[in-house]
């Protein structure tokens, strides 16, 4: 009985979220709720249950740091031209049907890695190339689904995008080693996603049609719905439509061209930060040094208004689930079904994919799981802190992609009616869409989500660069530790 409600409070911030409660509130009334559970089940006091709470958060930190700068520094890269100049050079030698969805999926893929938002890049590029492949007679579905699934690209291993901070950050490990070690996986997947897009356009239309074209058949109505949902995205398409040097995507590649190199996830940022500041003044598309801190002061803000507040309740909240080890029971129940460790990882993978379905929101799963798979390994692995520290970035990469890829694969997920939302208002024509029809048509998702899954249980990951888990003997559960330290 003490088991179930040391969980209880898991199914309450689960309950809540589903419910439609922002989880900006969720959590701190899942916190107080926890507090009371371990107060009445352990006998802690609340002094207890507030220094784990502390104790927890000195993890965020840096967490808090890398946010406040990639709020900025996207919203740098929206308003200086950077974005602009990704998609104008991406667009410049016009788009047949053949070649819209496969274009679509590869620009969203670099924009949402720039920008470090799925939402943001679906609904500027919608717009776009929705109205282009009406223009050149290509398959709605198709384009609908090559753009969603770029979309989600970036959200899942940018540097600056929150889900890739936050999965880092609960799980205790640097981004740009997290970067690292899918980076070679999420290429690939790009890849054979882009291929797969070429292929399935092969019997379209060759008519060509340009970026241009499309924005100047955006009626008003849609404008305005740009405007309400998201006025970034406004700004983007005026800056697309008006042009920019080419030698704006020079931030972005000097952000990716640091982050190879080895620098810290702040130094990448801030080197992308400033670079637009320099560019844009000499491009014009930044008026005044007071108007570029503006932007930044923007970043900050949304930063700190929902971000940083919420994961500052979430990480009180797992201090306290933490203290009264409320995850034991199900550490004990995976660990009783599992014979080694890749299969305790694949688990851990499962779990994460079938949370993301529960709750219909990848934040949500995210910091709903994340702790549970964190305290499951640390808890019954026998490993290096090398080795435990290479577990520690998968299990945020599960976090992160059976979030971010996963919600592309459930009808009902927040994200599918966020992109069915977008496409309706800025594509009337794809009022009637389905989710159904859309996930049938979004080769990416599929081949990211079932290849995680599959490497991760099959051990194949070992033939990815830097992909590779660690395994028997290296690593080994607790529950067979005699069967290797027998021979010590």
């Amino acid at each position: 009985m003490k088991a179930i409600m040391k969980l209880t409070p898991i199914i309450v911030i689960a309950g809540l979220m589903v419910s439609g409660m922002d989880i900006l509130l969720a959590a701190p009334i899942s916190f107080m709720y926890a507090s009371i559970v371990a107060m009445a089940v352990d006998k802690f006091k609340f002094g207890d249950c507030m220094n784990a709470a502390l104790e927890n958060l000195k993890h965020f930190l840096i967490v808090f740091l890398i946010l406040e700068v990639a709020y900025a520094v996207a919203e740098c890269f929206m308003a200086t031209g950077v974005a602009a100049a990704v998609i104008n050079m991406s667009l410049a030698a016009g788009l047949s049907a053949k070649t819209v969805a496969v274009v679509a999926f590869v620009l969203t893929c670099i924009l949402s890695t720039a920008t470090g938002t799925s939402w943001g890049t679906f609904a500027a590029c919608a717009p776009i190339f929705l109205w282009l492949n009406h223009i050149v007679g290509g398959d709605i579905l198709l384009t609908i689904g090559a753009i969603a699934g770029g979309s989600c690209f970036g959200d899942n291993i940018g540097l600056i995008s929150d889900t890739t901070i936050v999965s880092s950050g609960i799980q205790q490990v640097e981004v740009i080693d997290r970067v690292r070690h899918q980076g070679v996986w999420s290429g690939l997947c790009l890849i054979i996603g882009a291929i797969i897009f070429y292929v399935a356009s092969m019997g379209m239309p060759g008519t060509t049609a340009q970026a241009s074209e499309a924005i100047s058949q955006i009626p008003p109505v849609v404008w305005r719905a740009l405007a309400d949902e998201r006025p970034s995205a406004v700004t983007l398409l005026n800056l697309v439509r008006e042009g920019v040097p080419y030698y704006m995507v020079i931030p972005l590649i000097l952000v990716i061209g640091t982050a190879i190199k080895g620098y810290s996830t702040l130094i990448c940022i801030a080197c992308g930060i400033i670079s637009s500041l320099i560019l844009g003044l000499i491009a014009g598309t930044v008026e005044s040094l007071s108007s570029f801190l503006d932007l930044v002061y923007t970043g900050f803000s949304d930063a700190g208004g929902w971000s940083i507040a919420m994961m500052l309740w979430v990480g009180a909240f797992g201090g306290v689930m933490r203290l009264m080890n409320a995850f034991d029971s199900v550490a004990a129940l995976i660990v009783k079904t599992v014979r080694n460790v890749r299969q305790l990882m694949f688990a851990n993978s499962l779990m994460c994919l079938i949370g993301n379905a529960a709750l219909s929101d990848e934040m949500a799963q995210i910091v709903t799981i994340s702790p549970i798979i964190k305290d499951i390994t640390e808890k019954n692995v026998v490993a290096s802190k090398k080795d435990m520290y290479t577990l520690a970035l998968r299990n945020a990469t599960f976090a992160d992609a059976m979030g971010v890829l996963g919600s592309q694969l459930i009808p009902w997920h927040c994200y599918m009616g966020f992109f069915l939302g977008i496409s309706a208002s800025v594509y009337p024509l794809a009022s009637g869409i389905t989710a159904g029809g859309v996930i049938a048509h979004n080769y990416y998702a599929m081949v990211a989500v079932g290849s995680m899954l599959l490497l991760t249980l099959t051990g194949w990951d070992r033939f990815i660069p830097l992909f590779k888990l660690p395994s028997e003997p290296q690593v080994y559960l607790k529950k067979n530790a005699a069967q290797y330290e027998g021979g010590k």
